[in-house]
């Protein structure tokens, strides 16, 4: 059940992050349509924050580091989660800019969903279950 998790929730934010790294001007602008930050700010989470859900959704489904991927993954969702809800509180109408080219409105339907993945990696969190790269490297060291 965690592997399962993990690897949909890892695979969807490497997903994301390869979309948004292959089109960073797009994402700027996409950050910009939420009217929350400046353009120096918009084009530095655009440049950086794409490779931040790609290191740590791999790293979620690898095993490497997974509790401390699993946190990261979990505030960036909160902060997802909270920029929709202030987006649609103020009558914005943007997409989201979550999957580049693929992306679609910040609605009540995108906010749900966010908010079943921030549970997904809450559940990743505070996991105790070890990944299986992690149970391998044990199995080695105690044969040995």
């Amino acid at each position: 059940m965690i592997f399962v998790l993990s690897a949909s929730v890892g695979g969807l934010f490497i997903w994301a992050g390869y979309l948004k790294i292959e089109a960073p001007l797009e994402f700027a602008q996409s950050i910009m349509n939420y009217r929350v930050f400046p353009m120096q700010i918009a084009f530095l989470l655009a440049v950086i924050l794409p490779w931040i859900e790609m290191i740590s959704g791999a790293f979620l489904i690898i095993g490497v580091f997974r509790r401390a991927s699993a946190f990261i993954i979990s505030v960036l969702l909160f902060g997802f989660i909270i920029l929709i809800v202030v987006t649609i509180a103020r009558g914005i109408s943007v997409d989201c800019g979550c999957f580049g080219n693929f992306s679609r409105k910040a609605d009540f339907k995108l906010m749900v969903e966010d908010i079943v993945l921030f549970l997904f990696s809450v559940t990743l969190l505070y996991s105790k279950a070890e990944s299986l790269i992690t149970n391998k490297l044990r199995l080695k060291r105690n044969i040995r």
